[in-house]
């Protein structure tokens, strides 16, 4: 049991006590205990509902790890990082303008059908 001892358990149980009460410790551990049995109840549905589908699982010792490509531009060492930074930045400030801009036409548009 996790190379707990009888000391050890002892000094947790007194730790428990301390921390929670002598007239809170049941209840805690009825909850902890409903909570342990929902989370268990749920993993068997999810583990039902894999084997329903058809889904294998496999250990992940036997796996192959999957190899590819990194997407987008790797910049080499003679590129200007800065400069490759400053136009990504320019870009994203762009798109976030252009976001806040159909935002507020949505929300304009929302109010005006409201009125």
């Amino acid at each position: 049991m996790l190379g707990l001892g009888a000391p050890e358990i002892v000094l947790l149980i007194v730790a428990a006590l301390l921390f929670f009460g002598y007239k809170k410790l049941p209840e805690a551990s009825r909850s902890l205990g409903r909570s342990l049995r929902i989370f268990k109840g749920e993993m068997k549905g999810m583990k039902d509902d894999d084997a329903a589908q058809g889904v294998r699982t496999r250990d992940a010792a036997t796996t192959t790890p999957v190899r590819g490509e990194i997407a987008g531009t790797v910049p080499s060492a003679g590129d200007d990082l800065t400069a490759q930074l400053e136009e990504e930045a320019r870009r994203a400030e762009a798109r976030a303008a252009e976001l806040r801009a159909r935002a507020e036409q949505a929300r304009s548009g929302s109010a005006d059908g409201i009125r």
